[in-house]
């Protein structure tokens, strides 16, 4: 216990010096902090409405033949491009050659027999004229002469049906496009209108179909006065990070989908290269507004507050104020706000993390560049359904 006791004043001296230690080694206050600020920029834009969509072929052919027999010969390569008139098919001539043959030859048989009727009629009117024939029989000479004439015209249409089903053995592309594989081989034997032998789609233009809400149809028809055909379009496909693709609006469908409350409508697209297929899948963006001026800021100077989206400026006694703003697409890496701010506001874009609202910072003046059209955007400034895309996706571009 005296140890104890003898201690106690140590301890004492000891504890007050590691206090006057710790108070000596306080870091002083922080002071305010730089923050870079900036004017919102003011660009004219132009909103996009986002679809999905499919690309469609304008024309598609089931190739048939129009005759019966066997197959002969394939006059193209699977997968290749063909032109319009072009052979595709050759089935074999000789029956329908044969038939041809023998129609030519009814023909000459009903001339024959139509210039030997007129002779007779001819004789029989000479006669008549010398009372040497009667009356009766001239009338059966006219009417053999009419009943040749109907026999020749009947051979020349049975002759010209020949003659078609001999050309229908070659069987030609009905349209310009992109043919697909042989369906069947040489040799098998084909029924007229009903094998199919391949299938040809049409590629330039190609058209790209998708469906959208009836609001935004009505939207759309009130901006244009109801002229919705024509309205720019711009297209990318999966691997694609941009919309290089230019296209315009040139059909909506007449009536709404009661079920899904949709409508359907296409785009044509130009398609030169032949480079994009019927069926491939696609993200367009349509033009759903005139161009407009707007404020725009980083998107990364948008602050999430529970429900509301604020922006933190710098007053002019260097105070951080958290103002509520209503936003609106995105274009680019900068955002569109609608309200909440004015072009002489001072914004933080860069330090969010050093600024607190009602603090003091020290602004230093930054610039938001000018925002360009995107990287591959068409010289158009247009571009873009599955197309459930009931509600899209609001996007801007600048102009």
């Amino acid at each position: 216990m005296k140890i104890a006791a003898g201690l106690l004043p140590l301890i004492a001296v000891a504890l007050g010096l590691a206090g006057c230690g710790s108070s000596e080694s306080a870091p002083p206050p922080p002071g305010p902090m730089p923050v870079t600020v900036a004017q919102p920029l003011v660009q004219e834009v132009v909103d996009w409405d986002e679809y999905v969509g499919r690309f469609e072929a304008v024309q598609s052919v089931e190739v048939k033949p129009r005759v019966t027999g066997y197959l002969r010969s394939v006059a193209f390569t699977d997968g290749s491009y063909v032109r319009a008139g072009q052979t595709l098919f050759t089935i074999d001539a000789r029956p329908a050659q044969a038939a041809l043959d023998q129609s030519a030859a009814a023909l000459a048989r009903a001339e024959a027999t139509l210039a030997n009727a007129r002779t007779e009629l001819a004789r029989s009117q000479t006669l008549a004229r010398s009372q040497a024939a009667s009356t009766e029989e001239v009338e059966q000479r006219a009417a053999g002469v009419r009943a040749g004439q109907a026999d020749v015209n009947a051979a020349r249409a049975a002759v010209r049906a020949q003659r078609l089903t001999v050309g229908f053995t070659r069987v030609t592309a009905p349209i310009s496009g992109r043919v697909s594989e042989r369906l069947v081989d040489v040799g098998n034997s084909v029924t007229a209108d009903q094998t199919v032998l391949t299938r040809i789609v049409s590629t330039d233009p190609i058209q790209f179909g998708f469906e959208g809400s009836e609001a935004l149809l009505l939207k759309y028809q009130r901006q244009r006065a109801g002229a919705v055909n024509g309205t720019p379009v711009r297209i990318r496909l999966q691997d694609e990070p941009t919309y290089v693709h230019a296209g315009r609006l040139d059909f909506v469908d007449t009536a709404i989908d009661t079920g899904a409350g949709t409508v359907r409508a296409r785009a044509s697209v130009p398609n030169p290269d032949n480079f994009i297929k019927p069926g491939m899948f696609g993200q367009m963006q349509l033009s759903g507004s005139q161009p407009y001026r707007a404020m725009l800021i980083p998107d990364t100077a948008v602050v999430t507050d529970a429900a509301r989206k604020v922006v933190y400026l710098v007053d002019k006694a260097g105070t951080v104020i958290a103002r509520p703003v209503v936003l609106g697409p995105l274009t680019g890496n900068l955002r569109i706000v609608r309200s909440g701010i004015g072009p002489p506001d001072r914004v933080i874009i860069s330090g969010l993390q050093r600024a607190r609202p009602g603090q003091k910072v020290i602004p230093k003046p930054g610039r938001i560049p000018p925002q360009g059209p995107p990287e591959g955007t068409p010289k158009e400034g247009i571009t873009a359904a599955p197309s459930s895309s009931a509600s899209p996706i609001n996007t801007a571009q600048v102009r």
